[in-house]
């Protein structure tokens, strides 16, 4: 029955995400550039008893996106559908890099974001991505409308009082192929940010305080030594004059020192572990303050380039401080020797039935390991970390490593179960299924 018309195909192509942490060959690559292909494509694949799985732009690091039959690729449903008011109206494959420049005309702005931008719109929102701030929920929580192929090939559109949408806002790509998303847009803005270096334990000690008088409070803490780099940001209005270190200084700071001499570090601590104590604590006394205010985008969002492993949890928000003594205990006792930076932010609760927010102002505490590092080594690391933050009823992040199933799920979500039964009436095949979906959601 392939290809649909009008649908590219590859045969036999091998995909990979971006942190090498998953992988597959689809029978299948193809990608429409209408709902009517897509259309198609799930209702021909439903009735010969295969799945579809929907790819954005790789970044997850659990195997969400891996397709053993069918893999969708959205790359032609891209751009701007339509704006009213601060409700903007975008085609799911649409990158989140690329929306600053659609709506820049409209004078708005995203109301949050993440640190990174590559991901697709559809695909960020359906993994949970966030950023950071106590008044801010994740990406999914601006969702007021969205329209998806569901497994019985209907197009179903949602808007922002359809009690479906609480799932299909974060959906997981377990409930159909999302083509179109509305956002709740906000009016541009900039930010005014504050950096610099702190203790470990002082940037711990005051994350509660901090979290709760900042728009936008974030820290990395350097394993093995006392050191931690704070940021703060603060909305200032759009007319804000922009101000802060040249174009150069910036380059020199993100770019050379942020991503080549970090990759080269990694790779240093890669290759002879026991440096890494060592060079954590040189790259945390080198650190420096810098202010700076610029378009929003431009300070959430920093370019990473060192490819890397990650996990992330999120717990109750007043739960962080004492976790993170914890996993610095941990690292001493175990002797793990890890060159990435464990980063904590915080985010709003919600009402979307598989937000890690859903329920409870929370906060997050990310570990990350070089792409390059041992193998047996992180995943022990992750495993142990894991440990911890799941004994504080953590809920991980479901784009990124983790080893939970249906049964611990459930017992940490309160409308778990609310989620299965919209899947039941979305997806009833399981037409969208895959190991991975299996065995975080059940059959």
């Amino acid at each position: 029955m392939f290809p649909v018309t009008g649908t590219s195909v590859a045969h036999e192509q091998r995909w990979r995400n971006w942190g090498g942490t998953a992988e597959c060959t689809p029978a299948r690559v193809l990608r429409p550039s209408s709902v009517a292909e897509v259309t198609g494509i799930v209702r021909e694949t439903a009735e010969r008893g295969g799945t579809v799985k929907t790819v954005g732009a790789g970044h997850s690091f659990s195997p969400i996106a891996v397709a053993d039959d069918v893999q969708l690729e959205l790359s032609g449903l891209r751009g701007l559908v339509g704006v009213d008011g601060h409700r903007v109206a975008l085609r799911a494959g649409t990158h989140l890099h690329e929306i600053p420049g659609l709506l820049a005309p409209f004078g708005l702005g995203m109301a949050n974001l993440g640190d990174v931008d590559r991901q697709t719109i559809a695909g960020a929102t359906s993994t949970g991505t966030h950023g950071t701030g106590l008044a801010f929920g994740g990406i999914s929580t601006q969702i007021v409308g969205a329209t998806i192929v569901t497994g019985t090939g209907d197009v179903v559109t949602l808007g922002p009082d359809d009690a479906d949408l609480a799932a299909v806002a974060l959906g997981l790509g377990a409930l159909g192929v999302v083509v179109e998303l509305t956002i709740e847009c906000v009016e541009e803005f900039r930010l005014h940010a504050v950096e610099g270096p702190a203790s470990a334990d002082d940037a711990i000690a005051s994350f509660l305080d901090r979290v709760a008088s900042s728009d936008h409070h974030e820290f990395y803490l350097f394993p093995h030594t006392n050191c931690a780099l704070v940021k703060t940001n603060t909305r200032v209005g759009a007319d804000t004059p922009v101000s802060g270190p040249s174009r150069i200084r910036r380059y020199i700071d993100d770019e050379l020192l942020s991503n080549k001499t970090l990759r080269l570090l990694c790779e240093v601590g890669s290759r002879a572990p026991r440096l890494v104590p060592a060079i954590n604590g040189v790259v945390g006394r080198a650190l420096s303050p810098r202010e700076l205010t610029d378009a929003s985008t431009k300070v959430f969002v920093s370019e990473r380039d060192v490819r890397f492993r990650e996990m992330e949890y999120a717990i109750d928000l007043d739960a962080v401080p004492d976790a993170l003594r914890e996993i610095r205990a941990l690292l001493d006792r175990r002797k793990y020797l890890v060159s990435f930076p464990i980063e904590v932010r915080a985010a709003a609760a919600d009402d979307l039935m598989l937000s890690t927010a859903a329920g409870r102002t929370s906060g997050y505490i990310a570990v990350h390991r070089y792409h390059r590092d041992d193998p047996a080594d992180t995943a022990a690391y992750f495993a142990d970390v894991e440990a911890i933050l799941t004994g504080l009823g953590g809920r991980p992040h479901w784009g990124k490593m983790h080893t939970r199933d249906a049964e611990y799920l459930r017992s940490v979500y309160p409308r778990f179960d609310e989620f299965l039964a919209v899947r039941d009436r979305y997806d009833p095949s399981r037409v969208f299924a895959n190991d991975h979906l299996r065995r975080v959601l059940g059959e």
